[in-house]
């Protein structure tokens, strides 16, 4: 292998390798957070606000029972609102 090839061969390894790490520390970080039904303001979920949206700011009013926000691991159903507490399942009742 001659010089070029190798320091190309470098490259590669060292973007693979910096791509793998960024991958492990995401979700490193998504297993301290979990989703968390109910307490979100309108527009402010982080996703799943229910039939006919699209995702993340698409809660309609505050509390929303089938919109989710991220949360400190453990928190979800400490988190008090006007409605309720927080919960690690959709609310139907919201």
């Amino acid at each position: 292998m001659n010089s070029q090839h190798t320091a190309t061969a470098l490259v590669v390894a060292g973007a693979m390798s910096a791509a793998l790490g960024l991958a492990a520390t995401e979700q490193a970080h998504a297993s301290d957070m979990e989703k968390c039904y109910g307490v979100a303001l309108a527009g402010e979920n982080d996703c799943a606000a229910g039939p006919g949206t699209t995702c993340a700011g698409t809660s309609t009013r505050d509390y929303q029972g089938n919109a989710w926000s991220l949360v400190p691991a453990g928190t979800c159903e400490d988190i008090e609102t006007p409605e309720g507490s927080g919960s690690l399942e959709p609310i139907a009742s919201r």
